[in-house]
């Protein structure tokens, strides 16, 4: 690649690190990139989780920093996470074309209408955080098996999956939704990330500049996140599904 591609790479990585952090989608932009700049389909997917790496390690210190953290609770979610995410990435490094992406946008007006249900009081509230009840506990980390193996099949819109699990059946307020999210794909992207490297020959260097702009954009999301709010980041969400909704469907 060229100096010139690289940094686009990094400008791309910017966007879609804040995208990611702050609802999901941000792959839908630096994956297709990657592939309008010359990579395969495998190599574009596995990549980026170069990127999605730095992204969300900045993003779980920058919320720990603001004093949102639950290691705890976040670790077993992700734990429960990495059996699917190995076994979908292994299934993604045999991943070409772009049959998925109507599939994609079926399950982000899927996330629409669940998010437009009405919620808890409980689930709504930036304060006055409420620990999430043992059935919920069990339904979560039994969707997380699930999410974890969509994250390491195709990254593309694991955000929008996970945040319905963590909001609505977790019922936890989207600052902290946001704040396990970041760790959750930490976790399952690393053991990804070890499957693609050992099956597809990974463009490090093209990773490395998207990473930089991915941790950028992580470090942005995690602040607006936390200064603007549940009100302000379901808007950025409905914004951001509604334009990849349409894209997809037109694709």
């Amino acid at each position: 690649m060229t100096l010139s591609e690289l940094l686009l790479l990094a400008g791309v990585g910017i966007v879609a690190g804040w995208m990611n952090v702050m609802a999901g989608g941000g792959s839908l932009l630096s994956v297709p990139v990657m592939v309008f700049l010359g990579l395969p389909g495998p190599v574009a997917n596995g990549t980026n989780r170069i990127a999605i790496l730095a992204q969300n390690a900045i993003a779980v210190a920058t919320f720990r920093g603001h004093g949102f953290s639950d290691f705890r609770l976040s670790l077993s979610l992700a734990a429960a996470a990495v059996p699917g995410a190995v076994a979908g990435a292994m299934l993604g490094t045999r991943l070409e074309g772009a049959w998925f992406n109507r599939i994609v946008a079926l399950i982000m007006i899927a996330v629409m209408v669940v998010m437009l249900l009405p919620a808890r009081q409980a689930a709504t509230q930036t304060v006055g955080h409420v620990a999430p009840t043992r059935p919920r506990l069990l339904w979560g980390h039994a969707l997380m098996v699930g999410a974890g193996f969509w994250g390491g099949f195709i990254q593309i819109g694991v955000g929008f999956m996970l945040m319905p699990i963590l909001h609505r059946v977790l019922g936890l307020d989207l600052v902290r939704v946001n704040m396990h999210k970041v760790f959750i794909v930490l976790i399952y992207t690393a053991f990804a990330l070890a499957v693609f490297a050992s099956r597809v020959e990974l463009v490090w260097v093209a990773g490395l500049f998207l990473a930089i702009g991915n941790a950028a954009g992580g470090w942005l999301g995690a602040h607006t996140s936390v200064r603007k709010g549940d009100r302000w980041i379901r808007m950025a969400l409905f914004v951001i599904l509604s334009v990849f909704i349409v894209r997809l469907l037109l694709s």
